[in-house]
């Protein structure tokens, strides 16, 4: 029998504690449950009032990986559901308020990926994302150059950009936006895109062709579009190693240009968080939200 545990007075299982999910490392799912309690603090606030899609591997990255988007059979009745719009109908999606509903749903194993709107204005954008994606030979280091050159881009029409590692081989850069909707932060993002293939010769690349990808760095924008999603900051990744999507400063974008690691695992995000605080944290301020040009 699982063991139950009282998290804010809410009692949950919490099952097969000792099971293995990051075989390159011996990192259990008990260890999984400890990071996201862990890590609470910062990552509840990106996924506060956003319906979740699930990307689920409870046997590890080497078993069965699935994405789920409904609301799953058995979920608890204090967890907050939402209902979206879907092109077949509405449907119902799992929003993580606080710590209990975190607990549980991590304890189903899962990556935390959210859309790009909250739950109450689905048409209505306040994040853009560039998913910058390396094509083998092309590597993380490439990765930084592309989002240095992004970076200088948004500031020239006044928007902030912030830098995190997408847990796998590339880097996502955000913004926060105001007053847009997805088609519109959609455009936006492929117009730099457009300008980044062209100012980065040789690198950036703006089409998903996969032919024309290896050594490239693509620029994916099309993570704006209102029915996609990306991965949330601090979740871990279905990897054989338990990496995390982790935010990172400027300078360190800057020195990975020139090669230096730009990778981090669970056990490294405490000690990050607690010198550096939250560096996405200006990304929930609504008074920094920009207006595309």
């Amino acid at each position: 029998m699982a063991p139950i545990t009282e998290v804010e007075g809410r009692r949950l299982a919490l099952s097969n504690l000792d099971k293995v999910l990051y075989p390159a490392t011996g990192f259990t799912k008990g260890e999984v449950l400890h990071y996201y309690a862990t890590v609470a603090g910062v990552l509840l606030p990106h996924l506060r009032d956003r319906p979740l899609s699930f990307l689920r591997y409870p046997d590890g990255p080497d078993g069965q990986v699935f994405f789920t988007k409904n609301v799953p059979p058995g979920t608890p009745e204090w967890v907050v559901t939402g209902e979206v719009p879907r092109s077949a109908g509405p449907a119902r999606m799992v929003l993580v308020q606080d710590l209990p509903s975190l607990m549980w749903a991590a304890n189903l194993v899962t990556e935390f990926h959210t859309p790009q709107w909250p739950a109450g204005a689905p048409g209505e954008a306040d994040r853009i994302v560039f998913d910058l994606d390396p094509g083998a030979p092309a590597t993380v280091a490439d990765c930084c150059r592309v989002a240095l050159w992004l970076r200088d881009r948004l500031a020239a029409d006044g928007i902030a950009a912030y830098a995190k590692t997408s847990g796998s081989k590339g880097l996502h850069l955000l913004a926060a936006v105001r007053d847009a909707t997805g088609e519109q932060t959609s455009a936006y993002a492929k117009a730099l895109a457009v300008e980044a293939e062209q100012a980065v010769p040789g690198l950036a690349l703006h089409r998903m062709t996969r032919s024309l990808r290896p050594g490239k760095v693509f620029v994916d924008w099309s993570q704006n579009a209102a029915r996609k999603t990306t991965a949330a900051p601090y979740t871990l990744r279905a990897r054989q190693e338990p990496t995390v999507s982790t935010p990172v400063t400027w300078e360190e974008v800057a020195r990975g240009a020139e090669g230096e690691r730009l990778e981090f695992r669970a056990p490294d995000i405490t000690a990050r968080v607690r010198d550096l605080g939250d560096l996405l944290a200006p990304l929930l301020d609504t008074e920094r939200a920009h207006e595309l040009p």
